[in-house]
């Protein structure tokens, strides 16, 4: 309660601001005036001094002339310091924005006292364009010109009298311009002071007004603020009696019982209303405050008396509930509420309130308290979240399950919509649901259950539910709320997202692996929305992924890939796919990527993998990236032909140097020939599967006729097409090579081989052949389990390995030198023999045979077939031979067309010969090799030395 101190100031105030208003504004226009009057004194002070240097600087200047005495020249320097002072101020105070230094010390200079300079720069700068003001600063102004004429005259006075150049003539005349400025200097003064004197009596007079309209409005405010008081007293008065009635009517009218306690005096009273709910007459009960405590139940004092105590210190209102006993002796509940009185100080003086009866209240809240704690074990127990809601949404109530699943604890979110703490997508199209009391309260069971939900919390987190929801119905106002039960699915979502994931990602990078990546490209592809786009796809490999894999482990591979694919990952937009295709391979879908932007994209791409410092137990690694990519054009294109058309372009990538980007044209001849190979990959995996593969044999004979006859010849491999052609080997060999079925293709070659030798090992009769060569493939070589399968080929067909001679090609060899050594050491352990194929066509060094164990070299056809006509192509074959024959291997020279070409060899000495001028390829089968007579290809190639004509 507000204490009457605090009132009676109040209405002080309330009386008096009018008045300090008033005075306050008088003290305003007093102040303000007096700066004016003083600053205009200030002027008329300046000004006086102003004109006095003036007229002493004319008076000396006069005295100059006549006496020519240069002290009195310098007197009138000194005397013109005031009006140049004064002028200097004028100029800082006209500029934008003024020069305020310069003007105090220009108006110093005028002579000015210090105390007065603000005053001067205050009135000039917010009073300059006033009449008065502007007349005097005008007078001022052309004061300044006649100085300046003044000055001008001085100049030539005294040049003239300092080099005794002057006439008496121009003496005379300049004497005559002295007088001259004198007379129109002092008007100008006589005006300036004249207008400052004005301006002075003005401001009096307009002070001397101000003041008598703050006195009429100051008696104008006492006469209307004291008649409102009278009214305001009246009205006052008038409503006191109206309270008063209305209190006696109120507490006479009341269910309430009444109690007002003096509490300086302790006297109580309590109203007939109190004490017959007490079961008292009103004669009954003293007015004393000891009756609370005689009739107050014991458990309920110790409340009471807190409850007092607290509203005594400051605690606003006074509000308990407790027991008493009544007449009868039994105890009912009653609420006492009231209100502390103040004295100035702050100290209760009387407080008075009412006093009602609660019991049936209390006792329905026992008994509904008992129910709610019965019901809230139930719900708690309870696993599924279950929410109950008044009929707008507001929430009522959260069991613990709900309270875990939205992520707000059942306090914070009573009363507030449902809307605010979470809402509801359908999990499938994640299009906003009908809210729940809408498609609840819309029905006519008023029961709905729905499924496949998603519960988007307030930080944006999903949860998957079920959700069955009710109408709470009473039997008075019929539907009062909603109860919604939600079941969590997280743990059934989790494990079919997971298996999705699992499904559609790579373990290792956390990718889309390339199942889901042939999807995405599918259904962009089969969109004809998306196919209006521009899109393109990129193919990457890393160049040197098998380097890091073979030297540092698998670990370290798996952490290379993982670091590319997060800093891969980081380079793209959000809506392009990153996918990994498999080992070092991966895939980039760009959706709605112009060509040069995607080209962009693979260049960023590439220059990112390349500034890769990848280091492994302090070993350091390179790592780059070859791309290939392919713009999908605006046209239906099938998922095999882009990904074979992005392969195609990261192996030219490859080819032509690595860590490149290679977009794919479909003009681009070389592009073109890796694509025909491409298309060979599947054509020769059929081929194998449906077995139309089939070998040739090509004689090789010897030129030395002092060599024991004996057949020898090279199997060689072809390939009938779908249509039953025969398709040569130069056509899917580059293809198997550069797509790695070449190990695929040797073990069918080295099983069909010996299958058909041994089919004729068979046979009682003796062998008809001491030689069978068979080409393998460096990547056979370099094949440790192929190794192990020529083992197991020699045993089951019971081949002898002296009769077998494996061809190598040198450059494979060379390649794979160490593994070549290995691979070539152990079949010849074994018997088996060797020859190094298409000798000096490669990287070919004579230092590389010291460490390949071969038995044949065979010259490359490129120099036999011309060197009848080509000395250099002679001279290579020659030194070839001799090498081979130092170093006690046999040569065999390819592509011998013709009679001459044999004749020359075996003038050099080579060894054997083979070509078409010793035989044809022909099929080869147990009827080629039953024809094979010792001697027969030695035969032919002496019969051609002898000039004589064979035919095949």
């Amino acid at each position: 309660m507000t204490s009457p101190q605090s009132n009676t100031n109040r209405r002080l105030l309330g009386m008096v601001w009018p008045f300090v208003l008033v005075v306050v504004l008088q003290v305003v226009l007093g102040v303000g005036s007096l700066n004016v009057l003083s600053a205009v004194r200030a002027y008329v002070g300046g000004e006086s001094l102003w004109s006095k240097g003036q007229k002493d600087a004319i008076y000396y200047l006069s005295l100059y002339a006549e006496s020519h005495d240069e002290a009195d020249y310098q007197r009138y320097l000194a005397a013109r310091v005031v009006p140049l002072g004064d002028r200097q101020a004028r100029l800082a105070l006209d500029q934008s924005p003024p020069d305020l230094g310069t003007a105090s010390q220009g108006f110093l200079l005028g002579g000015n006292h210090p105390a007065d300079i603000h005053g001067l720069i205050w009135l000039y700068r917010y009073f300059r364009s006033t009449s008065y003001i502007e007349s005097a600063v005008q007078a001022w102004h052309e004061g300044d010109r006649y100085m300046g004429l003044l000055a001008d005259v001085a100049e030539a006075l005294h040049d003239g009298i300092t080099t005794a150049s002057l006439t008496a003539e121009q003496l005379g005349a300049l004497r005559q311009r002295i007088q001259v400025i004198n007379q129109g200097v002092t008007p100008v003064a006589q005006a300036f002071t004249n207008t400052l004197g004005e301006a002075s009596r003005k401001i009096r007079d307009l002070l001397l007004w101000s003041n008598l309209g703050a006195a009429v409005l100051l008696i104008a405010m006492a006469v209307w603020r004291t008649r409102k008081l009278i009214r305001q007293s009246a009205a006052f008065e008038r409503a006191l009696q109206l309270s008063e009635e209305r209190f006696q009517l109120a507490v006479s009218g009341s269910n309430d019982g009444i109690w007002d306690w003096d509490i300086e005096n302790g006297v109580m009273y309590y109203s007939p209303r109190y004490k017959e709910l007490l079961g008292f007459s009103p004669d009954e009960l003293t007015g004393d405050i000891t009756l609370l405590a005689d009739y107050l139940h014991p458990d309920d004092y110790a409340s009471t008396i807190a409850a007092f105590n607290a509203h005594f210190s400051g605690h606003p209102g006074y509000d308990v509930e407790y027991r008493m006993r009544t007449k009868s002796g039994s105890y009912r509940w009653f609420r006492a509420r009231g209100q502390a009185q103040r004295d100035a100080s702050g100290r209760p003086i009387r407080m008075a309130g009412s006093f009602t009866d609660i019991t049936d209240r209390k006792l329905a809240e026992a008994a509904l308290s008992a129910e709610k704690k019965r019901a809230q074990v139930t719900l708690a127990s309870i696993g599924d979240a279950v929410i109950t809601t008044d009929t707008s949404g507001r929430i009522e109530y959260l069991n613990p399950a709900a309270e875990g699943l939205i992520g707000v604890k059942a306090d914070a979110a009573h009363g507030r919509p449902l809307g605010d703490l979470f809402h509801l997508l359908d999990e499938s199209s994640r299009q906003q649901e009908m809210h729940p009391l809408a498609r609840i309260l819309g029905t006519e069971t008023g029961e709905k259950t729905i499924s496949n939900l998603l519960l988007i919390r307030q930080d944006g987190s999903e949860v998957a539910v079920d959700m069955i929801g009710a109408p709470i119905r009473d039997s008075i106002e019929g539907i009062i709320g909603v109860v919604l039960v939600f079941h969590d699915m997280t743990r059934e979502r989790q494990y079919i997202a997971s298996l999705s994931w699992q499904a559609s990602h790579d373990a290792l990078t956390g990718l889309v692996n390339r199942r889901e990546f042939e999807h995405r490209l599918k259904q962009l592809s089969d969109s004809p929305r998306q196919l209006c786009g521009e899109h393109s796809l990129m193919y990457l490999d890393l160049d040197q992924f098998k380097v890091v894999n073979d030297t540092c482990g698998h670990a370290a591979g798996d952490e290379l890939l993982r670091q590319v694919c997060m800093l891969l990952q980081q380079r793209l937009r959000k809506n392009d796919t990153l996918a990994r295709l498999g080992g070092d391979e991966f895939g980039v879908l760009l959706e709605n990527c112009p060509p040069e932007t995607a080209i962009g994209i693979a260049e960023t791409l590439r220059n990112t993998v390349s500034d890769l410092h990848f280091a492994w137990n302090g070993r350091p690694f390179s790592v780059s990236v070859s791309i290939g990519v392919v713009h999908i054009q605006s046209r239906p294109t099938s998922l095999e032909e882009v990904l074979r058309a992005a392969d195609v372009a990261c192996y030219m990538a490859k080819e032509k140097g690595r860590n490149r980007v290679q977009v794919y044209q479909t003009d681009d001849s070389e592009l073109s020939l890796r694509y025909g190979e491409m298309e060979w990959v599947n054509r020769i995996q059929y081929a194998l599967e449906e077995n139309r593969f089939c070998l040739y044999a090509q004689d090789i004979a010897t030129l030395n006729s002092g060599k024991p006859e004996s057949a020898h010849f090279e199997l060689l491999i072809r390939l009938r097409d779908e249509r039953g052609e025969l398709v040569p080997p130069i056509a899917f060999i580059p293809a198997a090579e550069r797509y790695g079925l070449m190990p695929l293709i040797d073990r069918w070659v080295v099983k069909t081989a010996f299958a058909t030798l041994a089919d004729l090992l068979d046979d009682e009769e003796p062998c008809p052949i001491a030689t069978c060569a068979i080409n393998l493939s460096g990547a056979s070589i370099g094949d440790d389990q192929f190794l192990g399968f020529l083992y197991q080929q020699f045993k089951l067909n019971s081949i002898p390995p002296s009769l077998i001679c494996f061809e190598v090609t040198e450059t494979s060899a060379i390649a794979n030198l160490s593994s070549a050594s290995r691979f070539m050491n152990e079949l010849r352990s074994l018997g088996c023999r060797f020859s190094l194929d298409d000798f000096g066509a490669g990287m070919s060094s004579f230092a590389y045979l010291k460490h390949l164990p071969v038995d044949y070299l065979k010259i490359d056809g490129s120099f036999v077939k011309d060197m009848l006509d080509d000395p250099i192509d002679r001279a290579m074959v020659e030194a070839i031979h001799q090498i081979g024959h130092v170093m006690g291997k046999s040569t065999i020279a390819e592509f011998v067309e013709s009679a001459a070409v044999i004749e020359m060899l075996a003038g050099i000495g080579v060894d054997y010969a083979q070509g078409y001028a010793i035989g044809r390829p022909q099929p080869f089968s147990s009827d080629f090799l039953l024809r094979r007579r010792p001697a027969a290809g030695h035969a032919v190639a002496h019969q051609m030395l002898k000039g004589k004509d064979v035919i095949f």
